[in-house]
């Protein structure tokens, strides 16, 4: 068969992929059906590990196949709509070459993103629907003010004394006794002693990897990723190596296993397991089991951010990687509560598994004592029914404000445009079609009052240009509205197109 011109310039996966993909057409393959696996798809057509995976994910992405845990891909019907994705979208094209040695480079990306950031913060705008922290109108300020005011009026000194250094290192035994309680309930066995307060997520990440980490050591890191992270490990001088994230699986393990196979200097991996920043994906069980499994096999430091865990929505428990991390110690475990409890509070808690002691030094070397008051707070609220329902009517608003925002997008975006709509979280992902710079609109957004957050800030490849993070935060009224239609209607006319429907 002669490829036509375009098809030529396509990558070899691609080629592959739309073979397979219209041998589903004419019935060849048929629903139900299994795929070839990886190594029958790498000896059939004389490919590598990297093409044979870009080739499955490619399909997946577009709706031919679902993948079965431990199983394999299945032919499905793309006519029919995958779970949670809208009738006129579909998931993000996330595949990408898997060089593992190519890839892995010094981040360079702290300055870029500190301009973006601070472009935005300068300019005057009435909507940012690029940063994701929920308005203070979603939490239940006045219970936090009344427990504040009541602690303060019970130990009147709390915000003068200072911790002796002999007493657990600033470490609250409330506190640590009811977040070791919290991590029982969902699988984790640790000591209250064991328990490490920290100022948030950043802190615990950084602390990580400062711990199990040296200069020029290299960590994986999910791909697309939360900028902030991208900032931490260049602050350490490591250098990041990017694994493809599917929308549906999380991290891939194949890819990962290639990349601990061909780089000794992989020391560490660092995941959001459950709503994933961006993507918002919720990686599987058995997908977990096996990425722990991985990490101990290769006796890499498997660092957990599990700050999203509480938003996931349904009756089902979240369970962390971090369960299966019984014997080894490898897995480091990450949570705060910024995003669903008080973001003024910025509190959270690690384990450091076989690091701790290691990350207690490096705790108290670098910001000594994490302040006791907030927790207090946490150490009181966090699972008392008050906050339970707190909790449940910020998912339930977000998730209608997801799929509000979800909707604009399909009515105002251009034609192509991808994206998956997630079991809970605070934002959207969107790739749009080729062609699409997404720091144009950025500086176009700016300049008419409306803050997004460009693909570019989240990996340092350059793969993301086409793609943004659209927060959800906002409850959608006529002024959002007005926002996403005068954004659609940018990106439009920058594609070509003729704006969409108001």
């Amino acid at each position: 068969m002669t490829l036509a011109p375009a098809a030529a310039l396509l990558p070899l996966y691609r080629r592959l992929a739309g073979d397979y993909a219209q041998a589903m057409g004419l019935g060849t393959l048929r629903v139900g059906e299994r795929m070839p696996s990886v190594r029958e798809l790498m000896r059939r057509h004389q490919v590598s590990l990297s093409t044979a995976l870009q080739l499955l994910r490619h399909l997946e992405t577009q709706g031919h196949l679902e993948a079965r845990p431990r199983v394999g891909y299945f032919v499905r019907d793309a006519r029919t709509p995958a779970s949670g994705a809208l009738d006129l979208t579909s998931e993000p094209d996330l595949s990408q070459p898997v060089q593992p040695g190519a890839q892995a480079h010094f981040v360079g990306i702290n300055e870029h993103i500190s301009l973006l950031l601070e472009r935005g913060r300068q300019a005057e705008v009435f909507l940012d629907v690029g940063g994701c922290t929920p308005p203070p109108a979603l939490f239940d300020h006045k219970h936090l003010n009344q427990l504040v005011a009541r602690l303060l009026r019970e130990h009147p000194q709390l915000l003068v004394q200072g911790r002796s250094l002999l007493a657990n290192q600033g470490n609250h035994p409330l506190f640590q006794q009811a977040m070791a309680r919290r991590a029982l309930a969902s699988g984790i066995r640790v000591a209250p002693t064991d328990v490490l307060a920290t100022t948030g997520n950043s802190e615990a990440v950084s602390l990580a990897l400062a711990a199990v980490a040296r200069p020029g050591d290299m960590v994986a890191v999910e791909s697309p990723t939360y900028y902030g992270l991208l900032q931490v490990v260049e602050s350490l001088q490591l250098q990041t190596l990017e694994i493809p994230c599917s929308p549906r699986t999380g991290l891939s393990i194949e890819a990962l296993e290639l990349a601990f196979q061909t780089q000794p200097r992989l020391k560490a991996v660092v995941v959001v397991p459950e709503l994933q920043m961006p993507l918002g994906t919720r990686m599987p069980d058995a997908h977990k089991a096996r990425l722990v499994a991985l990490c101990a096999q290769y006796g890499a430091a498997l660092i957990e951010d599990d700050s999203y865990g509480l938003f996931v929505e349904g009756s089902q428990p979240v369970k962390p990687l971090k369960a299966w991390d019984s014997v080894s110690g490898h897995v480091v475990y990450c949570q705060a509560f910024n995003k669903s409890l008080a973001p003024g509070l910025r509190q959270g808690w690690m384990n450091g598994g076989q690091w701790h002691g290691r990350i207690q030094m490096l705790k108290f070397a670098q910001s000594r004592n994490t302040q006791t008051l907030g927790q207090m707070v946490v150490a009181e609220v966090l699972g008392s029914p008050a906050h339970q329902r707190s909790l449940e009517r910020l998912k339930a608003q977000l998730k209608a404000q997801r799929e509000a925002m979800a909707r604009l997008v399909a009515r105002h975006f251009p034609v192509g445009t991808r994206m998956s709509l997630p079991a809970g979280g605070l934002c959207l992902w969107l790739e749009l079609p080729e062609g699409f710079s997404s720091a144009q609109l950025f500086g176009d957004a700016l300049a008419q009052g409306i803050r997004i957050a460009p693909g570019s800030m989240f990996s340092n490849s350059g793969r993301y240009e086409h793609c943004m993070r659209l927060a959800c935060t906002h409850p959608v009224d006529a002024t959002v509205d007005k926002a996403m239609q005068l954004l659609g209607s940018m990106a439009c006319r920058q594609l070509g197109q003729a704006p969409r429907g108001a």
